[in-house]
């Protein structure tokens, strides 16, 4: 062992570091780098204070205190913050905004109120937040105090916006587990995370109930389109979600050939990370159905004009599968598929997990020996009004405050930061 290792075998052994071992290393020197960083401020605040000046310019840095942090992983996280950011904006109080995306689109935001950065990417970027100063930081982002985002003692509350009106344990593990309140869609939320609590014996968190900003955002969205960009032929949209059990892999063409068969128009909508993840067999499934005249490939980053000119949604268990139930009230047919929910918070539940419970109920189960009668199953439920009805129950569960998220969040933040300083 010691001859292998000083014949070459420090260099390989340098070569690799496992993701455990990475993230410990990176967390001990963002804390030997935070810690300098609070001694150094500490030791200049203490010199300074010895004159007047040095009092006045001390009690200006404790007046600029960020009192609203929202930090932004990428411009796909933009609608969950637009109505948020519009209402700081409306009510003219200020807030920093934090991006890890030159491209943002908050840059395009103009306000005065609104303190749009570029803080860098990955490391760099957790680096700034683990030292950062606020009385409250509001995010998207996961795992707080897991990995090498870590909290920052100069931070009194750490807020976490659920983006999607599903379960909430659909993170990796601990996903939720030492942010101090979690913004809700839905009521129905609530209960997973409370057992988690008491199964881990985590600090218990503030649970709001919010609505869903992102669904806002899309919901307006739609209203503006006009009403007149339907297809008279029964239009479906194919839109799946990518890995070994998304549909696009799994059946590929033993669902497609059927679909086009039927004659009606397909949309067929991949999911971004099928264009990267799934390459050849987008591009296989591309040139087999090239000459297909019913086909209609659709990679727009939004999603909402390929949604409102379909009547029937296929699917497997893609997030899309809410944003069409809840916007547009229309069915949902999805293949059958196997979820391991080990490697989420949702492993150390025992119930099902809600949004599968839902699709159960209100969700048309497609199995492949179902494939060649796709056309009759079609037209039996596109226009099932007790399917319908039980669309709107859902949505009653998973999407509230409708139109009103973006004031309910600023409320909400407004009383826990409050609280926080108090």
């Amino acid at each position: 062992m010691i001859y292998h290792f000083f014949e070459g075998g420090l260099k390989s052994a340098l070569s690799y570091i496992d993701p455990g071992t990475g993230s410990m290393l990176f967390s001990v020197v963002i804390g030997v780098i935070s810690v300098g960083f609070f001694a150094l401020k500490a030791f200049f605040n203490k010199i300074t204070s010895f004159s007047l000046k040095g009092r006045k310019e001390a009690e200006a840095m404790k007046g600029s205190l960020k009192k609203y942090v929202i930090y932004s992983e990428g411009k796909q996280y933009w609608n969950v913050f637009k109505p948020i950011v519009e209402e700081f904006h409306n009510r003219e109080i200020e807030c920093y905004f934090y991006t890890s995306d030159e491209s943002d689109p908050c840059f395009q935001f103009k306000s005065d109120y609104i303190k749009a950065q570029f803080i860098g990417k990955g490391n760099v970027a957790y680096t700034k937040l683990n030292m950062l100063e606020a009385d409250l930081c509001l995010m998207t982002t996961p795992s707080l105090d897991v990995y090498q985002l870590k909290r920052s003692k100069h931070v009194k509350h750490y807020s976490h916006i659920v983006h999607a009106p599903g379960d909430a344990t659909l993170y990796r593990l601990f996903g939720l587990d030492y942010f101090d309140s979690v913004l809700l869609t839905g009521e129905f939320q609530k209960k997973d995370i409370k057992q988690l609590e008491s199964l881990r014996g985590v600090k218990e968190k503030e649970l709001v109930v919010v609505g869903c900003t992102y669904l806002d955002v899309l919901k307006s969205e739609l209203d503006k389109l006009p009403t007149n960009n339907k297809n008279e032929n029964i239009t479906l949209l194919v839109a799946p979600s990518w890995g070994e059990e998304g549909l696009l892999k799994k059946y590929g063409l033993k669902l497609l050939n059927p679909l086009i068969e039927t004659g009606f128009n397909i949309i067929i909508r991949p999911h971004p990370q099928t264009s990267i993840s799934e390459k050849d067999t987008l591009l296989m499934l591309q040139e087999s159905l090239k000459d297909k005249k019913n086909i209609e490939w659709d990679f727009e980053r939004n999603n909402i004009i390929a949604m409102s000119k379909s009547d029937i949604l296929i699917s497997d268990f893609s997030g899309i599968i809410f944003d069409y139930l809840f916007l547009q009230s229309k069915p949902v047919i999805y293949t059958s598929f196997k979820f391991d929910k080990r490697p989420y918070d949702a492993g150390d539940i025992e119930d099902e997990l809600w949004q599968f419970d839902v699709l159960n109920r209100i969700g048309i189960k497609l199995d492949e020996t179902g494939f060649s009668n796709i056309k009759e199953l079609v037209e039996k439920n596109i226009t099932n009004n007790k399917l319908k009805e039980m669309i709107e129950s859902a949505k009653a569960e998973a999407y509230t405050h409708q139109g009103e998220s973006g004031k309910m969040v600023l409320d909400t933040l407004i009383q826990l930061r409050e609280k926080a300083i108090s």
